[in-house]
């Protein structure tokens, strides 16, 4: 994802007259960026809810009033896409803040947003809540779900300019996408906007089908089709302000709702109704989600309409699949691929759940289900009936435990959490712990193919805590943040004390999207919490999050999320930062492409030319965290051309092929605008990639007859790709069209002032 905070700007030394006013403009625009190499900027923080459900319902209220109903109609079909209609609606309301759009552009813009996807209320329920990827003809009648949105507004709303709005949200800039009948810069500015922003909430957000991109993969598949589907400039812009800030964003134009939208004027027959706190009964429902969600085994809850309720932390180990993209599917067997004991797919007539519903009678089997990666697991299943006291059936709870011959993945992590050496003060494990710990644990998460995660958490302004209160109170509000972090574990995680107020977590089975809203629960809750040794203030904790990605080391992925959490005490403190593109990559994405030992230079080791669809201040940017967190260093800077010396391991050296490898690392960037689709029919479309061409060689002759060589090198060019977020291309491949440029500029962008 971009990286785009407030850099300070390079002094002004005067333009190179050698160097033409275009390019003296780019590189001042660029130079502002890689300010500070060794503060690397990062994403912000991914997606959590916006308020509460209250706060949500008065959003709404004040911003459509007696339309409101619509929204209500669409959130009790199905509430993930009214979420994301609202989510939608806040950020595009920010966005048209900071184009400085007229009152009732932003008017227009906000409550198009919330109501484009009304029209999903026609839909029918097998499509909406089918627990997979849609075929094409699915695919239709989701697409005309928006023709649908149009008539129902048709009927209610007489502004023309919110139904052309709606008419266009999802028409492909350049004119591609049928059904549409304009294109290019004739669509309507905020249905561009909109177009934009729904697809990176779509992207970063658990679908059934696939689990939600982190925030710089959402990034770059904005870039990549730039031109195409979205419009160039708009997306170069929401990625620069917007990408990756969607928690602060949501947060702060919500109040800007609630504070300055006039109630009375936007629904008078609405009475918005007050907060209240939780009952006591209330908290007895903890009880089971506490045990839910700390239990080993898959649990799954399936209403009588054969609707997915309940998906536990268990359930999403063993299956892949995260709760919140199934919820309120319908249930199949073909969901998780039940075989029966001859390994036969199981039909709805022997599926234990439907039988369960149905019949009322429970059963116990041995079956197999795909687990992650598409491997095969045997479960021994439980379908359990449950029945109301008339008997009438409302639904069935199925327990799926793990019969495989082999301990998981997380049953090893737990034992080692169970042994770890503790922190006297907070009981969780100290960082001897975590540094033994965290290279098996990265290890065997890479090995099975499953995503682990690391969140590194900080008080703010401890200091003034211990000055002011005192050690005691500050060891208080030390432990207030353990026990927090603490009942935010599930099985195989680990929390440990890093030092002082510092904490690390390892997240098992945890993607980057999981985790930051995991970090965010915990932070809501800290600043929520009353500290009776601090007269009954409040404290709060800044937290950076990161997921393992490909060429990772143990010191690389504790660095980024170090990183993000540096930015966040930079930003403001109280905020959870995510860095990283994360493992979920694209197969074009691992293939190796390298030229190894070129005969007419023994000493080179890899070769490769890489390709990015993000443009080279962007690309630049994400090279300067790959060089902070490899803690490479730079030797040389020529026009555009950079050599890096980089160690490939770092830590205790318990064997001689444990010894670091000095590696240097040669790139030369170009810059090229590539001419697409002409969408207006009277200028062409340009966008802009970068080329990357990296050679990678032993810095020192003895490495060179080394027989993991090139094994080690190829790991360094691996991280150096998920850090540039590029892919290899063809060395042979040509294309039309294509204008190279920035040939001699990147000299002045790397120089520090």
């Amino acid at each position: 994802m971009p990286e785009t905070p407030s850099l300070p700007t390079r002094p002004d030394s005067g333009p190179d007259p050698a160097v033409p006013a275009q390019a003296t403009s780019l590189v001042s625009e660029i130079g502002a960026l890689l300010q500070g190499l060794e503060y690397a900027s990062a994403t912000r923080a991914a997606l959590p809810p916006v308020l509460t459900a209250r706060a949500d319902n008065q959003l709404i209220q004040v911003r459509l009033g007696v339309a409101s109903s619509l929204y209500t109609a669409l959130r009790l079909k199905h509430a993930a896409t009214a979420g994301h209609s609202l989510r939608v609606a806040l950020t595009c309301s920010a966005w048209a803040v900071q184009r400085e759009l007229p009152e009732t552009a932003r008017d227009e813009i906000e409550v198009a947003a919330l109501l484009h996807d009304v029209g999903m209320i026609g839909v029918p329920d097998e499509i909406l809540c089918k627990p997979g990827a849609l075929d094409a003809s699915e695919r239709r009648i989701v697409d005309r779900a928006r023709g649908m949105s149009l008539e129902i507004l048709h009927t209610a709303c007489a502004e023309p300019a919110i139904l052309e709005i709606v008419e266009h949200v999802g028409a492909w800039y350049d004119g591609s996408k049928r059904d549409y009948r304009l294109r290019g810069s004739a669509i309507p500015v905020a249905a561009r906007m909109i177009t934009v922003a729904e697809a990176f909430d779509a992207m970063i957000t658990d679908q059934v089908f696939r689990p939600a991109l982190s925030v710089e993969r959402a990034t770059r598949e904005l870039f990549e089709y730039a031109g195409t589907q979205f419009d160039a400039q708009l997306v170069r812009q929401f990625v620069e302000i917007h990408a990756g800030r969607q928690a602060e964003i949501h947060r702060r134009e919500a109040l800007r709702w609630l504070e300055t939208l006039d109630p009375e004027t936007a629904q008078a027959h609405w009475t918005l109704g007050g907060f209240s706190s939780r009952s006591p009964a209330d908290s007895l429902d903890l009880f089971p989600t506490r045990l839910l969600e700390s239990m080993h085994d898959g649990v799954i809850f399936v209403d009588a309409a054969f609707r997915v309720t309940q998906w536990n932390h268990g359930a999403e180990r063993l299956t892949g699949v995260s709760g919140v993209s199934v919820h309120q599917r319908q249930w199949q067997p073909g969901l998780l691929k039940l075989r029966n004991e001859r390994n036969d797919p199981i039909r709805d007539a022997d599926c234990p759940v439907i039988n369960a519903v149905r019949s009322g009678v429970q059963s116990l089997r041995r079956l197999t289900i795909c687990g992650r990666s598409g491997r095969e697991v045997v479960v021994d299943s439980h379908a359990i009936p449950v029945l109301a006291d008339d008997g009438t059936s409302l639904g069935a709870i199925l327990v799926l435990h793990d019969a495989s011959p082999e301990t998981s993945l997380e049953a090893r992590c737990q034992s080692l959490h169970d042994k770890a050496t503790r922190d006297a003060l907070t009981q969780v494990a100290n960082r001897a712990e975590f540094d033994r710990v965290q290279e098996a644990f990265i290890q065997q998460h890479r090995q099975h193919g499953i995503p682990c995660s690391l969140m590194i958490c900080d008080l703010d302004r401890f200091k003034e805590v211990n000055d002011t209160y005192g050690h005691q109170a500050g060891d208080e509000a030390i432990k207030t943040l353990a026990r927090l972090l603490k009942n935010s574990c599930r099985s195989g995680d680990l929390v440990a004390r890093y030092g002082g107020e510092e904490f690390v977590m390892l997240c098992a089975d945890c993607d980057n999207a999981t985790a930051t809203r995991r970090a965010e629960h915990v932070r809501k809750a800290l600043s929520q919490t009353p500290q009776a040794s601090l007269d009954g203030r409040a404290i709060t904790a800044s937290f950076g999050v990161t997921e393992i990605q490909p060429g990772d080391t143990p010191e690389t992925m504790l660095h980024r999320a170090d990183r993000a959490l540096l930015l966040a005490k930079a930003e403001g403190r109280n905020r959870v930062i995510q860095l990283g593109v994360g493992c979920a990559l694209e197969r074009r994405d691992e293939q190796p492409g390298v030229v190894a030992r070129k005969s007419s230079n023994p000493d080179l080791v890899i070769r490769q030319r890489l390709v990015t669809p993000v443009p080279v201040a962007l690309a630049v940017e994400k090279l300067r965290g790959f060089v902070a967190d490899h803690r490479a260093n730079i030797t040389s800077i020529r026009e555009n051309e950079i050599r890096l010396e980089i160690n490939d391991r770092q830590g205790p050296v318990r064997r001689r092929d444990d010894r670091p490898v000095a590696f240097v690392v040669d790139l030369r960037f170009e810059e090229e605008q590539v001419r697409r689709a002409d969408a207006d029919e009277t200028a062409p479309v340009t966008v802009s990639r970068t080329r990357i061409h990296v050679s990678i060689a032993p810095s020192k002759n003895r490495d060179r007859r080394r027989d993991d060589i090139g094994a080690r090198a190829r790991e360094v060019l691996t991280s150096l790709r998920s850090y540039l977020m590029a892919s290899a291309e063809d060395e042979a491949a040509t294309e039309q069209g294509v204008l190279r440029r920035v040939s001699r500029l990147l000299g002045p962008w790397f120089t520090k002032p």
